[in-house]
């Protein structure tokens, strides 16, 4: 991974920054993005511990000409992309009969579009430098299994996963681009597990539906994203890999 380059969005706490902090450590130069400049400084202090260089962008993922900005400032400071991770994200638990508009398309608009336009702006630079680049993409295993409460969550990571998969075999055939998922169960020091469980005794039944009884670490999640874009899985194309401790599988039918 040395003088690689990986942007990773939504990239100032939770698995972003541990992802980010994954291939610094391994001599990669990291583009982490986010809303929060405040965070973003925070981050990059945390991960400027190792060998590889760290580039803050401010942006907004649901704004085409932020991720347009992001792209050219990468470009600037490092010459090239090699690796993306679309990890922003927006959710909160919410009955879909009390869903306004403006929480449906918040969520789509993060998670779907910018998915999306950032996997778009980076695909086409790589396609014209003819590079075979590499995108993992964030998704919930509620994607094909079901999310009571996350309606607008799940929706925007269905269509993520179909993203994922399509574009493999579009841009896997043509051009040798790889397009994977993750999708990950209950990981703690995440902002998504602080605002999900909304009390204790919820924090405690998610605890009991993971098979393994633990929650995943960041760092799990960071080793994941790590082999897959290294040559070790240069084989691997349109493939979502869940990290739930097998969560999803336990249905507690009894």
């Amino acid at each position: 991974m040395k003088n690689k380059t990986v942007i990773v969005t939504g990239g100032s706490n939770g698995m972003g920054k541990y992802m980010a902090k994954r291939f610094s450590e391994a001599g990669a130069n990291v583009v982490i993005t986010g809303r929060n400049p405040e965070r973003l400084e925070a981050a990059k202090v945390e991960i400027e511990t190792s060998p590889g260089q760290v580039l803050t962008v401010q942006m907004d993922v649901r704004e085409i000409e932020h991720v347009k900005h992001m792209l050219n400032e990468t470009l600037n400071s490092f010459g090239q992309v090699d690796f993306l991770i679309n990890n922003a994200a927006g959710n909160f638990i919410c009955p879909a009969e009390q869903l306004s508009a403006n929480g449906w398309n918040s969520v789509i608009n993060i998670v779907l579009n910018g998915t999306f336009y950032c996997s778009s702006e980076v695909g086409k630079y790589w396609i014209e430098k003819g590079i075979k680049g590499s995108i993992i993409n964030m998704v919930a295993t509620y994607a094909w299994d079901a999310g009571a409460g996350v309606i607008h969550s799940a929706a925007a990571k269905a269509g993520v996963l179909s993203m994922t998969r399509t574009l493999a075999v579009e841009w896997g055939r043509r051009y040798e681009i790889r397009v994977n998922a993750i999708a990950p169960g209950p990981i703690e020091r995440t902002g998504g597990a602080d605002r999900l469980w909304e009390s204790e005794e919820a924090a405690k039944r998610t605890l009991q539906s993971v098979p393994l009884g633990r929650l995943g670490k960041p760092e799990e999640i960071a080793e994941l994203a790590f082999f897959l874009f290294s040559e070790k899985a240069g084989y691997i194309n349109g493939e979502c890999i869940t990290m739930d401790g097998g969560q999803w599988l336990n249905q507690y039918p009894f």
